[in-house]
């Protein structure tokens, strides 16, 4: 029986709120586009965690309501945000300077691959086509303390994103610590990936039938 038929796999807001739930307080984060840009509407406002949009904008909260909704205030992804209490502007050399210096305990950027000694391809859907620039990832990448990458773990036609080797142009080498997906938390060590957590349901073997990398428990 396919497990999936019984295991509920995670919206975009179940992951991003998965990985928010792991992120310890005090630290500084960077979220990338798309699906990390979720992660801070999932970190209630008693806990202190500092999201920097590369954009220049620190202290980043969650999205607004459409009462709250102002267009001068937006994210490196062009989505307008809120700014919690504390936060603050600063120009966009000195955001970089931030990342470039090392100065972020976190980056989450989202994936198209990762591979199991944790390299990730996150800015080209082929490596055929005209692709569009890495942008800040690289950077983010290089500069932060830790990268998680959190994705779908297939493509929509069924294909392993969490492979052996990455075929899509690489953002950054050996950089990502731990993955987030719609079926499971891997952390990535230097045995390949380990699998700390499931969704209810899911089991090891499932979760391999959809991973081309080998997969073991966590430790």
């Amino acid at each position: 029986m396919d497990m999936l038929v019984e295991a509920a796999p995670l919206d975009r807001h179940g992951m991003a709120r998965r990985l928010a739930a792991d992120i310890p307080e005090g630290w500084v984060v960077n979220l990338g586009i798309g699906i990390p840009t979720l992660v801070s509407d999932h970190v209630p406002p008693e806990r202190e965690v500092i999201f920097q949009a590369e954009n220049g904008v620190i202290g980043v909260g969650p999205a607004p309501s459409p009462e709250e909704e102002d267009p001068w205030l937006i994210n490196a992804g062009k989505q307008m945000v809120t700014l919690r209490p504390g936060g603050s502007f600063v120009s966009q050399s000195d955001s970089f300077a931030l990342i470039r210096g090392g100065h972020l305990d976190l980056c989450v950027l989202g994936a198209f691959e990762v591979a199991e000694n944790g390299d990730i391809a996150n800015w080209a859907i082929s490596s055929n086509e005209k692709a569009p620039a890495v942008g800040g990832a690289m950077d983010l990448a290089a500069g932060a303390k830790r990268l998680w990458a959190i994705m779908e773990h297939t493509t929509k036609d069924g294909r392993p994103r969490l492979v052996k080797r990455c075929s899509y142009p690489l953002t950054a080498l050996g950089v990502v610590s731990r993955v987030y997906t719609n079926l499971a938390v891997l952390d990535v060590t230097p045995e390949g990936f380990a699998v700390r957590d499931m969704i209810p349901g899911m089991t090891l073997e499932a979760l391999q039938a959809r991973t081309e990398a080998k997969l073991r428990p966590a430790a």
